[in-house]
């Protein structure tokens, strides 16, 4: 695929501008746990956003619906790090799905439970069923060093009332989140709960309500993917999220999860040779929720 090698890897982060954008993984694992496989699946690298799926989960299993009358359910239409736009909407973020709506949702968990890294990382790898997950902490020590603009965020938060722990606690988890390292496969595997209505394929267990995951794949589906989301939905035709270490995973209900990596970037932050890829696989096999 042409595409493949192209764009721009994520160089304001340090530990990313490393990385050789010449990769490329695919991964497809049916809601009856069949997993297919291709280029580098199995290879782990920095999940960064895509993250925010599984603290936006956690934090509506604490708070449910009350959650959005801190954060909104719309599309940014905005880069994912903007600014301008949470001063002007008085601290509430557009959505939990950029940056400053997962600052909100870490607020959330840092004030549910005891220990809030460790709750994340103990939720992704029962999602996974594996204890390979973890934290990449020269990615997170590099984020943090660099995150001048998330830190912005954060304390332009604080000033709305909207944040009730300290801003570099808040920061901590943040980038820490961001820097799970996961395989597209494993990826595939904890996303599944999106397509078999919200139940975890590795335990069983129901982590969210039918009505509450239609609702979570609403948000992929409008936020995403930034404010490319309306070119990925009219390419694509999935719900997906996307992270700048050139993941995304996309989510077809009752049918599969597929997630592909490839760290070269669109000027959205979205992988660019991953989004043509999502855009073949659905336009050749016929199957997306249109």
């Amino acid at each position: 695929m042409p595409e493949v090698g192209r764009g721009r890897v994520a160089n304001y982060i340090p530990a990313l501008a490393r990385i050789e954008p010449d990769q490329f993984g695919m991964a497809v694992r049916t809601v009856d746990g069949e997993l297919f496989g291709v280029g580098a699946a199995e290879a782990p690298f920095s999940i960064q956003s895509i993250s925010k799926v599984f603290t936006l989960t956690m934090a509506l299993g604490f708070d449910g619906e009350a959650l959005f009358e801190r954060v909104g359910r719309e599309p940014s239409g905005n880069p994912f790090n903007s600014l301008v736009q949470l001063e002007h909407e008085a601290g509430i973020p557009r959505n939990p799905l950029i940056n400053a709506g997962a600052l909100v949702v870490d607020d959330v968990l840092l004030s549910r439970t005891y220990d809030a890294k460790g709750a994340i990382l103990e939720f992704v790898r029962d999602l996974c069923g594996s204890l390979d997950v973890a934290y990449d902490e020269e990615v997170a020590r590099s984020e943090r060093e660099w995150g001048d603009r998330n830190a912005a965020l954060a304390h332009f938060l604080k000033s709305f009332g909207n944040l009730d722990n300290p801003v570099a606690d808040v920061l901590d988890v943040y980038v820490h989140h961001c820097a799970l390292r996961m395989s597209c496969a494993q990826l595939t595997t904890a996303f599944q709960y999106l397509a078999r209505g919200g139940v975890n394929q590795a335990t069983g267990e129901r982590l969210m309500s039918a009505s509450l995951t239609k609702r979570a794949n609403a948000l992929l589906l409008t936020c995403g993917v930034y404010d490319a989301a309306g070119d990925f939905a009219y390419t694509v035709g999935l719900p997906g999220k996307s992270g700048v270490g050139g993941g995304i995973v996309a989510v077809m209900p009752n049918h599969w999860c597929v997630a592909v990596w490839s760290p070269g970037l669109n000027e959205s932050g979205n992988s660019l040779a991953g989004t043509r890829a999502l855009e073949l696989f659905t336009t050749k096999t016929g199957i997306s929720i249109f």
